[in-house]
């Protein structure tokens, strides 16, 4: 059984939240530097995370407002496993390369990362009301996930934000280990 625009709502509101509250946990002098081992920093992962769920939440818009070519183009493998699953897999999986270099994650300060959850936060609030009438043929390519329309772009927010708040965990515990 698939689940409510409202459940969905809820969790990605819910997954905001623990990135606001981990703000306030995570040392300043940390918050940029790179992991012990490598990998993204804090302020990177909140960088890449609120500029993608802005970007989805623009598709979506563009979606809903007819703003797109109908087509019958769908979600590619990666992209349909992903949603009905509802997480992503279980390994490591790079931003393709024109994403990356078109929303590169940056070192962000914190105030950066505040300002950009409540512009993110409001750009959500702004699209579900929006998602009930919008026609499933209306979709927007996703550089991985393939062609979606507005309700898989927002159960690609919601999937999205809950999967590098498992990222933040692997940074804190590669600070303690060390």
């Amino acid at each position: 059984m698939s689940k409510s625009i409202g459940s969905k709502r809820k969790e990605i509101d819910e997954a905001l939240d623990i990135y606001r509250s981990r703000l306030d946990t995570i040392p300043d002098e940390l918050f940029t530097v790179t992991p012990p081992g490598g990998g993204w920093s804090y302020a990177e992962v909140y960088s890449h995370i609120m500029q993608a769920n802005f970007g989805s939440a623009i598709a979506l818009e563009k979606c809903t407002l007819s703003n797109c070519k109908p087509t019958k183009k769908g979600r590619s493998l990666i992209g349909l496993l992903v949603l009905s699953f509802g997480r992503f897999p279980p390994f490591k999986v790079k931003v393709p390369g024109k994403t990356a270099a078109k929303i590169p994650a940056t070192k962000i300060s914190k105030e950066e990362a505040k300002n950009l959850l409540i512009k993110c936060r409001k750009r959500i609030d702004d699209v579900v009301p929006l998602i009930h009438d919008a026609s499933p043929r209306g979709r927007i390519k996703h550089p991985r996930m393939g062609m979606l329309n507005a309700r898989q772009w927002f159960d690609f927010i919601r999937i999205h934000s809950k999967h590098h708040i498992k990222q933040l965990d692997r940074i804190q515990k590669n600070f303690q280990s060390q």
